[in-house]
């Protein structure tokens, strides 16, 4: 996904300059972990928030009803930055107040984590201490969960398993501070790393799936920026070379639960590079995809591309 961290308004661009530790200064009260439950949307339909809107950090519910998540983008290596640090530097009463309005609307609120510009594995950073870390940003700001938007190309493209060993271990160490039931954890994988292919010698997202599927709650899948998936049939039927078996009802037979492969697809067609495909057009995608069994939901990256009408559209008559 592209991160909109350098091109951020002046507002948010000071923000930016904060510390972590002005970050964390002022969190929410801290809810007890054995009381604390939280349902694992399904169907998930998702939607991220990256780039600057207002001073309000998050729209009023209305204007993403039909959602059920919402990704604060994102928490990198270096703190949080764009929407995330937006919203951690909100004065706790006006985060409780904003979490409440959402939870009244059946809206998750979660962080997502590295983005497009971050790169964990290549730069050597400790897949333990950087869960904790982000594990203790979930709990300090109260939200719902975190997303792992892991898109280190370079150790991916490596093919010599540090990539996979890397995320397995991320994953593994958040979900031991942010446990099932109490915390959503969804994964955001390109979709050419959910089928095997030569390129990916470690094995990719098959090789994690394998590893540590049961800890991860669902998948938003990347169907875009890849030169594919850029019709019903490519999307849902036949991915076609260079990366075939990533179309959706293709990934199942790669070990994965179909009911957890989330649709992603841009909002806007600035949103990315190419794969765009508009939400009406989308709603016949979906209808197909839930014919043929599956019912897990639809992504997008990211609002105000992606709108309650948006989302209205993407479900289509599917899930009405």
């Amino acid at each position: 996904m592209f991160s909109f961290s350098h091109l951020i308004t002046s507002v948010s661009a000071a923000l930016a300059l904060a510390s972590v530790s002005s970050v964390l200064a002022a969190p929410l009260p801290e809810v007890t972990l054995s009381r604390r439950a939280v349902s694992v949307p399904s169907p998930a339909f998702v939607v991220y928030t990256d780039k600057f809107i207002d001073a309000n950090v998050l729209p009023a519910a209305t204007d993403v009803q039909g959602f059920n998540v919402v990704n604060l983008s994102f928490l990198t290596l270096k703190g949080a930055f764009d929407q995330a640090l937006a919203f951690a530097n909100l004065p706790a009463d006006q985060k409780a107040a904003k979490k409440a309005e959402y939870a009244a609307a059946g809206i998750n609120i979660m962080v997502s984590a590295f983005g497009e510009t971050d790169k964990p594995t290549t730069s050597g950073a400790d897949p333990v201490d950087t869960a904790n870390t982000m594990a203790q940003f979930v709990l300090d700001q109260g939200l719902d969960g975190i997303d792992v938007d892991y898109e280190d190309l370079d150790a991916m493209n490596k093919g010599d398993g540090a990539a996979e060993t890397w995320v397995t271990t991320f994953t593994q160490t958040l979900r031991g501070k942010l446990p099932v039931g109490q915390f959503i954890l969804s994964h955001a994988p390109l979709a050419p790393w959910l089928a095997p292919n030569a390129q990916f010698g470690g094995g990719a997202y098959v090789t994690i799936n394998k590893n540590v599927g049961d800890q991860i709650d669902f998948y938003n899948i990347q169907f875009y920026n890849q030169g594919l998936y850029a019709d019903c049939d490519g999307l849902i039927n036949t991915a076609g070379a260079p990366f075939n078996g990533s179309a959706l009802l293709e990934i199942p037979a790669n070990g994965f639960d179909i009911n957890k492969l989330v649709i992603g697809k841009p909002g806007a067609e600035s949103d990315a590079t190419n794969g765009f495909i508009d939400p009406a057009t989308l709603g016949t995608c979906v209808a197909q995809a839930k014919a043929a069994g599956w019912n897990a939901g639809v992504m997008a990256f990211q609002f105000p591309g992606a709108d309650a009408a948006w989302v209205s559209a993407a479900k289509g008559a599917a899930f009405e």
